[in-house]
């Protein structure tokens, strides 16, 4: 058994932390962390390149995210910890482990907020052309940075009423083109399966393409399982977002992707240009589609910029509470680890301004360095979770309120998923840099985890 600095069963590294979130709170969480901007704009250039047959991209992918987060709803359910698949991997596999996903997540993170931000700043500059983007940034870090360094309700109830708003607005979409497809939308002709005659228009690498797209799509599911360490019955909250994940990846993921390939003709431009959903709504003859659009793409930066702030904030705390990083980081007041917060919304601010002063040589280079980050997340998660089930069920078979399904096959399934992802990325020249890039950053962060490892033990 390696050497391990990890909490106990019985006491976790989120007892110094408040436990301020309600199930409410943790089941919109679990709804609207699944609703990203990456949906509403990202899929456009998926479908450019897949056609119909991303609706089987993003089934693929969403197969491969639920057995991920089956993997990680037992591991979190049976041990709770604001580091979630950090702290997992420490405890499964050794500190050097859990200090390498940990940062690499962190960096992850923290760079997301940044990019967020200028998109957010974007859409508000496009309805006040006269306003700096910069100014519309420091205003949304300088607002989420205080709503997290304030009591974690606060967090919660933000995410609640953003997430809100995107189940709201993907939930009426889905209606409005399910309308429209069954031919009683009033004003609309439904186009049967006009659009549907070609599954693969650019044959199998079209899918490729797409399958890659929609991968990265699904990032953002992981906050409710570190949001749930704060929650007033953590293994509760853990359990039931895990157990409906599975519909909600359907509906919101491939639902609406079917929905947007059977009204709009896949090669259309404008699926590009203004984005799939935007397309969609111009299709049934909505007034004002593509503003209301950008009201919620807005809505979903804002509360990926919100999200990403906490979960930055708390997987640093989590690592410099057991060890892995300076230890003033991990000071908490008010049940909050506000100088964690603190740093998270830094780093992410200095990502904006890389994106002003180098955007051609050091942004890229940052950018490509977290391309495959939550791929690699992925893969810790499920070795973690296979050395750890074995360990439960010998030692506390009670802990297991979630079970991985069909185990230990399906979590081999997943990583044979995992590494094939890796292949199709090594082969396509728009993420292999990003793959190689992010190999590299893993592998130093693992040579420093190492070697932190063997000092520690040493001592």
């Amino acid at each position: 058994m390696p050497l391990t600095t990890v909490e106990t069963p019985a006491d976790t590294d989120g007892v110094s932390l408040s436990h301020g979130l309600k199930q409410r709170h943790l089941s919109m969480i679990a709804l609207g962390g699944v609703i990203g901007a990456g949906l509403f704009v990202g899929s456009g250039a998926g479908i450019a390149a897949a056609g119909p047959s991303i609706v089987i991209a993003y089934a693929l992918s969403g197969l491969l995210v639920m057995l991920v987060m089956r993997m990680l709803g037992e591991m979190s359910a049976a041990y709770p910890s604001s580091g979630s698949f950090s702290s997992h991997a420490e405890r499964a596999i050794g500190p050097w482990a859990g200090f390498t996903a940990g940062w690499a997540f962190w960096v992850l993170l923290c760079t997301a907020v940044g990019l967020e931000g200028i998109g957010a700043a974007q859409i508000i500059h496009g309805w006040l052309p006269g306003t700096p983007e910069w100014a519309w940034v420091a205003l949304f870090m300088v607002v989420f940075c205080g709503t997290n360094l304030a009591a974690v309700k606060n967090f919660g109830e933000f995410e609640f009423w953003f997430a809100a708003l995107k189940v709201g607005a993907i939930t009426l979409f889905l209606v409005l083109g399910v309308l429209a497809l069954a031919g009683v939308l009033p004003g609309t002709d439904s186009p049967g399966g006009s659009n549907l005659t070609e599954l693969l228009p650019n044959g199998g690498e079209g899918l490729v393409i797409g399958l890659l797209a929609s991968v990265f799509a699904y990032g953002g599911l992981e906050t409710v399982t570190i949001a749930a360490a704060e929650s007033q019955d953590p293994v509760r909250g853990v359990a039931r977002a895990v157990r409906t994940a599975m519909w909600r990846i359907a509906v919101f993921y491939v639902g609406s992707m079917a929905v947007i390939v059977a009204l709009v003709p896949w090669d259309d431009p404008r699926v590009v240009e203004d984005g799939p959903y935007v397309a969609a709504l111009d299709r049934l003859g909505i007034p004002g589609a593509g503003q209301l659009m950008n009201v919620v793409v807005l809505v979903a930066l804002l509360s990926a910029m919100n999200a990403n702030i906490y979960g930055a904030s708390r997987i640093g705390y989590s690592l410099v509470e057991r060890g892995q990083g300076p230890k003033w980081l991990g000071r908490v007041s008010g049940g909050v680890p506000r100088v964690a917060v603190l740093a998270s919304s830094v780093f992410g601010f200095l990502c904006v301004l890389l994106s002003y002063w180098r955007p051609d040589d050091v942004f890229a280079w940052l950018l490509n360095m977290i391309g495959a980050v939550i791929l690699v997340v992925w893969i810790f998660i499920a070795v973690s979770q296979l050395r750890l089930r074995r360990r439960l069920e010998r030692e506390t078979p009670e802990r297991l309120a979630v079970r991985m399904w069909a185990f230990p096959w399906l979590t081999w399934v997943a990583l044979a998923g995992m590494a094939t992802v890796f292949v199709l990325m090594a082969r396509e020249p728009d993420t292999r840099v990003q793959l190689y890039s992010t190999g590299a950053m893993t592998l130093a962060l693992a040579a420093v985890g190492y070697a932190w490892q063997r000092a520690r033990a040493r001592r």
